[in-house]
């Protein structure tokens, strides 16, 4: 990538990934104190027409990791380490002029709180043209004529009137419908989605899914999901990979992970929602304790304190990712086995 042109100079190798994230590292500093580890050696890959999801409780990393692929972290006060690779190039340590180029064009994001994302004294229109604009060159009357289609795709009624319309006059879901409309508006190759379906109704949430997904079908863009709905995973995403306390602790297929969920607490957040099929009255198997309740990973697993198959060797050693054939796997005593065949 040239850090001048600020473009990502090709695909990249064939059948390589279009992003890779190698070992990503991200620590709050602070003044007097130990920093705080947000994030601690995650690794994955996104191909190009595929759906990833990042899941895990409040906390456990996912907007963190979100925000430091997009280069949004803070300059003073943060310490990252690993590399973000976008078509084979890294996006670590590039200027901020050359990430603002890639932001928009090759890289969008749907942020997770709409109303606190959009400018909320700046028309809708006046922000989406902007992208139009910037990205690809277009004209004043060009952008907006652009501007009007894009909401009529993300499906807001009257939409040459309602890019005259302030944040504050739109609803929850077509002010998330906005935003989308901005993230996809450059075609970028591709999408982070943080929790794009929060606080919204499930009719809403279904249709804001269907559109993503047509993007990724039509568009073969690469879409990174961060959400801790388990159920909107189960609708979209090719590969989920299960964060806790800053770390994956398992990876696998949807359709592998929610067959024979291996971690304890993959296990336990498919057992906190409700089934169709479960007779009446069944109690949810809520997960004890809170995510703030962990061990720092060098002592131990940070899930022992909340977790039911927990062993000696759990407070102890900090278990390895390891890849087991179907899953990839951070645990002593995984779900299925034995109980202490790995300790």
């Amino acid at each position: 990538m040239s850090a001048v042109a600020g473009q990502v100079a090709g695909p990249g190798e064939p059948g390589a990934p279009l992003l890779e994230v190698r070992d990503l590292g991200v620590s709050f500093l602070r003044r007097g104190r130990p920093p705080v580890r947000a994030v601690e050696g995650v690794s994955f890959t996104v191909e190009a027409g595929r759906t990833v999801g990042l899941v895990g409780e409040s906390g456990s990393g996912k907007s963190v990791t979100a925000l430091s692929i997009m280069g949004l972290l803070p300059r003073r006060g943060v310490a990252t380490a690993g590399d973000v690779r976008l078509a084979g190039e890294s996006l670590v340590g590039l200027p901020d002029a050359a990430l603002r180029e890639i932001r928009g064009r090759d890289v969008a994001m749907v942020f997770q709180d709409p109303m606190s994302s959009l400018n909320p004294v700046v028309t809708v229109g006046l922000q989406l043209t902007e992208v139009l604009r910037r990205h690809r060159g277009l004209s004043r009357p060009a952008a907006r004529e652009a501007g009007v289609a894009l909401l009529d795709r993300v499906g807001i009624p009257d939409s040459r009137r309602r890019m005259s319309s302030f944040p504050h006059q739109l609803s929850g879901g077509m002010r998330q419908r906005a935003l989308l409309a901005m993230a996809v508006a450059c075609r970028p190759r591709l999408l982070i989605a943080d929790e794009p379906t929060t606080a919204l109704d499930v009719t809403i949430q279904a249709q804001i899914l269907e559109l993503l997904a047509e993007l990724v079908r039509d568009a073969g863009t690469a879409l990174l999901l961060i959400t801790h709905d388990l159920g909107v995973v189960a609708g979209v995403c090719d590969e989920v990979h299960v964060m806790y306390s800053g770390r994956i602790v398992e990876s696998a297929s949807r359709r592998d992970l929610f067959r024979a969920p291996r971690h304890p607490y993959t296990h336990g957040l498919l057992g906190s929602i409700p089934r169709l099929d479960t007779p009446r009255g069944t109690r949810l198997e809520a997960i004890p304790g809170s995510p703030t309740q962990v061990l720092a990973w060098e002592r131990g697993c940070a899930f022992q304190p909340r977790c039911g198959h927990a062993l000696d060797v759990c407070a102890e050693r900090s278990p390895e990712l390891v890849d087991t054939g179907r899953h990839r796997l951070r645990c002593h005593n995984p779900v299925g086995d034995p109980v202490g065949a790995r300790s």
